[in-house]
């Protein structure tokens, strides 16, 4: 092994082992094993093989490192507090407390060098697939020959037992073996061990033939052999056509003399004692806490004045390729920046007066405002036909050719929920993802992780109700809405007719702080009169008046909706002799905020009589409605049937509605 010998690495791997550890017990909190089982791992990865920066945590060429394993936070910071990345020993010694950049889980934007959030155990998988996918995608799309390649990085992710357990490993992992993303190693930490004991209790896998299942080349070695190591990630690197796991045999909780290779060391600190008796076997001061030797600091020392040096010559390059190349050099501002163009308005289709579906406007808008958003890209898990999600005519991403707009995820939405993460995180590109709505259960843990991130993922949610109709209860949703809703940070965006989707989708681009969602109807629905109604451009707000019989009285009652109900509220407001309102309300999370002066505006408090209207569980409006107020909801499931016969049994009708309005007023 050139360069860095295998003593020099211990020497690294065993201060990072002791200030992990260190972490933990400061903490009195924590998970030691899987950080000392790993430490010769990310000693090697870091030293002789990571493309990073301190000095620059974001810089777009570098290396994703992901955690997948997110319980191991202790050995990530302490590997960030000797690689320069701004992370101090005061950090190290605030692990898992109140405000610490150190939280108990990696958490995106809080530490720099973290890529991802990860803990919820396989979605760094999915996520650091994402990320090998973004970058092969933009290499498609910046790097030209004649100049060097600009996007040239790889993607690495560590992951244990646990992480291969959970089922959207195996989606992610199957879906990155289809497309061959060669710039992809997972480093699988295989000790044998799971918080209840043995992982042969409830785990027998052949991992190294699931993972040739996949298309994916395997590889292994002794994750404690330093020679070994090294080899197996020179051969990864070399890696173009397909995806790497390398198998590393490790032991849980190495250099502990009475705790390694046990579920003991798993998820609580070793204790003072045997802290002390770790440290010693290790060869350092055991009274000394989070002490780095010299030695081992002038290792990551020298390894960052190595990545400053070529991310310096890395910075030379772009700026000579912008100055040679203007057309390049706002291409290269477009993808980076994502800027919606001053004419996105211009691009966007005329809806004329037939009644459409929104998710069929969803599609006419996503394929006029392609031209003017490059750097926009998605698909669907498998539903593009019926999501109206494909981008016409701009090429499917496919295994070895990744200049296509369109991705083909498969019947995998947790899968494509972490993948799109990983992609926005990764920076570049703006990536939206399709299914029927009933179905973003399955995504919820991805989007719940996108929302603690802020990075913003689109969700194209169709099929929003029941009028579904023939195919029945499980396909239509009823309690999805509210239990999105319930997810801080996430942007919920039912849209009541074409002018409203185009509206929706605006405010889905210009948001950079957490992922957003359109619901979306399977059924035509009216295109609303703009000339006699107002603006659709009241849904960036969230809700607003949408008609009102004399609006300069103040209303006799206020009919509250969202998507398809709009058009029956207003049917019934317009048809009424009373003084009515009616609000469209596409978006909670908007309208919750805008200022309090305008929600009084809309929903001013002296207007007692309110009914509201939305096909989905009642839940949560008694926010907007009041003790006085009513609601026309769902209170059970759908069921299977024409979507006009549902809708009369549910009382979905312009009569039931009326009625209840005129109890409201009484």
């Amino acid at each position: 092994m050139s360069r860095l010998d295998a003593k020099e690495l211990r020497l690294a791997a065993n201060t990072l082992r002791c200030l992990a550890a260190d972490e933990v017990q400061a903490a009195n909190s924590g998970h030691p094993g899987v950080a000392l089982g790993l430490a010769d791992v990310v000693a090697c990865l870091w030293l002789r093989h990571l493309k990073v920066c301190g000095d620059d945590p974001a810089w777009a060429d570098r290396d994703r490192f992901v955690m997948s394993g997110g319980h191991a936070s202790a050995l990530l910071y302490a590997v960030l507090h000797l690689a320069g990345f701004g992370v101090s020993l005061d950090d190290l010694r605030r692990f898992r407390q109140l405000g610490a950049r150190t939280p108990g889980h990696p958490e995106f934007g809080v530490t720099p060098g973290v890529e991802t959030t990860t803990g919820p155990l396989g979605q760094g998988i999915a996520a650091a697939v994402g990320m090998a996918l973004a970058e092969r995608m933009l290499a498609a799309r910046l790097n030209a020959e004649g100049r060097p390649a600009l996007v040239d990085h790889r993607t690495w992710v560590t992951c244990g037992d646990g992480d291969l357990e959970e089922g959207v490993s195996h989606e992610a992992c199957s879906l990155a073996g289809a497309l061959g993303l060669g710039r992809l190693t997972l480093i699988y930490d295989s000790n044998d061990i799971s918080i209840e004991g043995p992982i042969g209790l409830a785990m027998a896998d052949d991992t190294k033939r699931r993972f040739e299942g996949y298309g994916w080349r395997v590889l292994a070695c002794d994750g404690h052999d330093f020679e070994a190591i090294d080899r197996a990630l020179r051969k990864a690197a070399r890696s173009e056509d397909r995806p790497t796991l390398i198998i590393c045999r490790t032991v849980i909780g190495k250099g502990s003399p009475n705790k390694a290779g046990t579920a003991a060391s798993h998820g609580a600190p070793l204790g003072a004692e045997e802290l002390r008796l770790t440290k010693q076997a290790l060869g350092f001061d055991p009274d000394a806490a989070f002490a780095v030797p010299e030695a081992a600091r002038a290792l990551f020392d020298a390894r960052a004045a190595k990545m400053r040096r070529r991310r310096a010559k890395w910075a030379r390059a772009l700026r000579e390729a912008c100055a040679a190349d203007a057309a390049f050099a706002a291409r290269w501002a477009c993808f980076m920046e994502q800027r919606l163009p001053g004419d996105f308005a211009a691009a966007l289709p005329d809806w004329g007066g037939k009644p459409v579906s929104t998710r069929v406007a969803s599609g006419k808008v996503l394929n006029a405002i392609a031209g003017v958003c490059p750097w926009l890209v998605g698909g669907s898990a498998d539903l593009a036909p019926s999501n109206m999600t494909a981008l016409a005519g701009l090429g499917d991403v496919a295994r070895g050719d990744f200049a296509g707009r369109n991705l083909h995820f498969g019947v995998r939405e947790f899968g494509m929920g972490g993948v799109m993460n990983g992609i926005a995180a990764h920076g570049g590109l703006r990536v939206y993802g399709g299914t029927f709505f009933v179905f973003c259960d399955y995504a919820r843990p991805a989007l719940r992780v996108a929302a603690l991130m802020g990075v913003p993922t689109v969700y194209v949610l169709t099929h929003d109700s029941f009028y579904v109709g023939e195919d029945g209860p499980t396909h239509e949703p009823v309690e999805q809405l509210p239990a999105l809703r319930a997810i801080p940070n996430v942007c919920d965006l039912r849209p009541a007719d074409a002018t409203e989707t185009a509206a929706a989708w605006e405010v889905a681009l210009r948001r950079k702080d957490g992922p957003t969602c359109l619901m979306l109807s399977r059924q035509n629905l009216p295109v609303l009169d703009r000339s006699a109604l107002a603006p659709a451009s009241g849904v960036a707000k969230g809700a607003y008046v949408l008609w009102q019989r004399d609006p300069a009285a103040d209303p006799e009652a206020i009919l509250i909706a969202s998507g398809s109900e709009v058009a029956l509220a207003l049917a019934v407001a317009q048809a009424h002799p009373r003084n009515l309102r009616v609000v469209s309300m596409p978006s909670w999370f908007l309208f919750e905020r805008q200022p309090a002066a305008y929600r009084e505006e809309v929903l001013p408090a002296r207007v007692r009589r309110r009914v509201a209207v939305e096909a989905a569980i009642p839940m949560g409006w008694e926010r907007y409605v009041g003790e006085a107020g009513r609601t026309l909801a769902m209170h059970g499931w759908g069921a299977s049937g024409p979507a006009s016969a549902l809708a009369e049994r549910f009382g979905f009708t312009e009569a039931n509605l009326a009625a209840i309005v005129d109890a409201c007023l009484e």
